[in-house]
């Protein structure tokens, strides 16, 4: 070995383990915004409905999270809790995929009904979760919908939905595709007995939803930032070959365009539909003119 060798040679270190554990932060504990990067603690963001207090990004809720934020004191009469879907046309994994949405959401369906009371005005409501398979609309979802709109029309309550999904739900095919002429046809007996529906369109709304019921409200308001329409913003691009403006299919977008009638805040939901409970509604009865 030379001297250059020597002096060259490097140096080897030995790694003495600390004393001290690691702190490892919780899971849940933090959440980071998706538009901003802002890191906020999850109590925080919960407190502020859970929209990001540096940009104003509104994150998903799940139904019951939206049901709890709407309803007086979160309280809520379900419809056809017990109803849940088959495999009709024995597609494949569909079971898997079904059961393991029931086991990580505890719902049995990506949509959940039911009646209680928003500023003491009795109502019908119907929310759907993404959390739940996409939001997608199937038999089941289809089937609640439709049952709390005649429900609806029989006590002649306002009927609110609150709207999130990826679209029609393929593992159904035809018979998912069905649910949406069979909603809009009870909506459309719902409009001829004067029944007032609100729609509120949130982040993301798609496909046969937004083909049907999303965009059937006599008013339709939708969160700041959610993105709807019928397909998504690449296939219409590539069908087109055009690029399409950064704002695309968002709220924003659509009310500029007349798709919807006004951009809520999610801390303004409740007090909005409050105030438009009052205009179309007497002492708890109907009185929208169609």
């Amino acid at each position: 070995m030379s001297i250059k060798d020597l002096f060259n040679k490097k140096r080897k270190y030995a790694t003495i383990p600390s004393e001290r554990p690691k702190r490892e932060i919780p899971e849940g504990l933090m959440h980071k915004c998706p538009l901003c990067g802002t890191i906020q603690f999850t109590k925080e963001l919960d407190k502020n409905f859970k929209v990001c207090t540096a940009c104003g990004y509104h994150f998903k809720l799940n139904a019951v999270e939206r049901i709890q934020m709407t309803m007086d004191e979160g309280r809520f009469f379900e419809y056809d809790a017990d109803l849940m879907s088959e495999d009709p046309l024995g597609f494949p994994d569909y079971v898997a995929k079904y059961n393991k949405a029931v086991e990580s959401t505890g719902m049995n369906d990506a949509v959940i009904t039911g009646e209680g009371t928003i500023g003491g005005f009795p109502v019908v409501v119907a929310v759907m979760s993404f959390d739940f398979m996409g939001g997608t609309l199937g038999s089941v979802v289809g089937e609640k919908v439709t049952r709390a709109i005649e429900i609806a029309m029989q006590k002649q309550y306002p009927l609110i939905i609150f709207s999130t999904s990826g679209g029609a739900r393929m593992q159904e095919s035809i018979l998912s595709l069905m649910q949406m002429a069979k909603t809009s046809a009870a909506l459309h007996k719902f409009a001829e007995r004067e029944g007032l529906f609100i729609s509120v369109i949130t982040d993301p709304t798609f496909g046969g939803v937004t083909a049907s019921y999303a965009m059937l409200g006599d008013i339709i308001i939708a969160e700041p930032g959610a993105a709807f329409g019928f397909t998504g913003r690449r296939v219409i691009e590539q069908t087109i070959r055009q690029k399409l403006p950064e704002n695309f299919q968002t709220s924003e977008f659509n009310l500029k365009h007349g798709q919807v009638d006004k951009v809520v805040h999610r801390k303004e939901i409740r007090n909005t539909l409050i105030k438009l409970l009052e205009m179309h509604t007497v002492k708890g009865a109907n009185v929208h003119g169609g």
